[in-house]
């Protein structure tokens, strides 16, 4: 994707596509039927009327002929591709290092890769392969166990509530730990962010711990409304950054991982051992410098429309007399929450379809059955085309999508 487009209603609960597959607990997952799925991309693909702009939302051609438009914008276009980095991609890491206020940031293919790396290397310079993390972090539910298979690390739980950490809670785990990674937001539990002074707190006590400190940063570039702090002030309390590039910054995929110059350089050589040295990766480059020029500087503007659908959200299901609803949190830390209804994911996907056909609006995408018998989760996103919905309009979206269930 590029400007204005951001990640499906709901990632893979095991991985990272989970549009067209029902999740299963080691990452596969079964095959979703092809008709359904074609029925939803078309249904959502034709509405006129939508908060972001998902994955399939547009057409390969439509995709490429984004990025030619664009791409000219941000980068000279008559230079040389990159082979094996250079080019476009070294001016990507430049431009993430300067933001994040650090010396140095390498891109990866992906954020799985760029993470595991980086752990991997801090537990050879710190001696400690025990690395402290939340269960809901990525790395616990999206990659396979990749951290102790692949790389042979440990993990540790500070806490097991659907929250962030507390620096309490690092200062009383039992044994030593060499990194502590915190998931900023954590998706997983709603997109939750900790305050500045939690945050501040929670990467003292690591260091009172003689750990390093490693932010998984997917969607770090919407944290600063939040946080009232620019990105190289929040990126500064940790040692290293991972940043995703296809999550709120809509570009085609990739990741940066950013830090130290010696880090990042040994993260490098295990960048080429994993695999993800690749031949030429300029398009992705292109679009998340798309990302970075056009996107990002929106994003405040997208976690402020965010707080109005929310607060609209709950007034229409009040108003619509639903007998439970959560708007989960009620004031979003990001651009991104969740919203939990008591009807199967089957019902309530099937009633958002039958709504954007019909009416040609789409509020809700996929729904999943991931908590409590009896509830349903999906994911909000507030992107470009949201800015122009008012609390009325959400509203009455809601009327309409409620009108549609049994």
């Amino acid at each position: 994707m590029i400007t204005g487009m951001t990640d499906e209603t709901r990632d893979d609960v095991r991985g990272d596509v989970r549009d067209g597959r029902e999740a299963g607990p080691d990452g596969g997952g079964v095959p979703e039927d092809a008709t359904a799925v074609e029925r939803r991309v078309a249904a959502w693909r034709g509405a006129r009327r939508r908060l972001w702009v998902g994955p399939g939302d547009l057409t390969v051609r439509e995709e490429l002929a984004l990025l030619v438009e664009q791409a000219g914008q941000v980068y000279d276009l008559d230079g040389s591709p990159d082979m094996y980095g250079g080019g476009v991609v070294a001016e990507l890491e430049r431009r993430v290092a300067d933001l994040l206020g650090m010396e140095a940031a390498a891109f990866f293919p992906s954020g799985t890769m760029a993470q595991q790396v980086a752990l991997r290397c801090w537990a050879g310079r710190t001696g400690n392969p025990v690395v402290a993390l939340h269960p809901l972090g990525h790395p616990e539910v999206h990659e396979g166990d990749a951290l102790q298979v692949v790389s042979g690390l440990r993990v540790v739980h500070p806490t097991t509530e659907p929250r962030q950490p507390t620096a309490a809670e690092v200062e009383a785990l039992p044994e030593p730990f060499g990194t502590l990674m915190v998931e900023l937001p954590l998706r997983e539990a709603g997109f939750l962010l900790p305050s500045w002074e939690e945050l501040t707190a929670l990467v003292d006590a690591a260091r009172e711990r003689e750990a390093v400190v490693h932010f998984d940063g997917a969607r770090l570039w919407e944290s600063t409304v939040h946080f009232g702090r620019p990105l190289a002030e929040i990126a500064g309390l940790a040692d290293s950054v991972y940043v995703s590039f296809y999550k709120s910054l809509g570009g085609h995929s990739g990741a940066a991982l950013a830090g130290p110059a010696g880090l990042v350089e040994e993260a490098r050589s295990w960048r080429h051992r994993y695999g993800g040295q690749l031949f030429r990766q300029f398009p992705a480059a292109l679009s998340a410098l798309v990302g970075l020029e056009r996107e990002l500087p929106m994003l405040p503007a997208y976690v402020a429309q965010a707080g109005v659908v929310a607060g609209a959200l709950r007034e229409g299901f009040a108003a619509g007399g639903v007998p439970f609803f959560r708007v989960h949190p009620e004031v979003p830390h990001t651009h991104q929450f969740q919203v939990w209804l008591p009807y199967g994911a089957d019902v309530l996907t099937e009633a958002g379809v039958r709504m954007a056909a019909e009416s040609g609006v789409t509020l809700f995408r996929r729904w999943f059955d991931d908590g409590p018998p009896g509830l349903s989760v999906t994911e909000v996103t507030v992107g470009a085309p949201g800015l122009s919905w008012t609390a009325q309009d959400v509203r009455d979206a809601v009327t309409a999508f409620l009108a549609r269930l049994p």
